[in-house]
């Protein structure tokens, strides 16, 4: 009999992923100006689309 294999990072893999861009974009925003800002905005843009894109498709 084969143990099953954790499903952990099936379910909460995509969540962690956001919860640290997220929170990089955070950090950059406190850091610094220019290319702190740019990355800022990447870090809580993409976040940002990704969950507006699950509500506009949900609905």
């Amino acid at each position: 009999m084969r143990p099953r294999q954790s499903n952990f990072w099936k379910v909460f893999g995509i969540p962690v992923m956001i919860g640290a861009l997220s929170a990089a974009g955070l950090f950059s925003a406190l850091l610094g100006d220019g290319g702190w800002d740019a990355g800022s905005w990447v870090g809580l843009g993409i976040p940002t689309v990704l969950g507006s894109w699950g509500l506009i498709k949900r609905g």
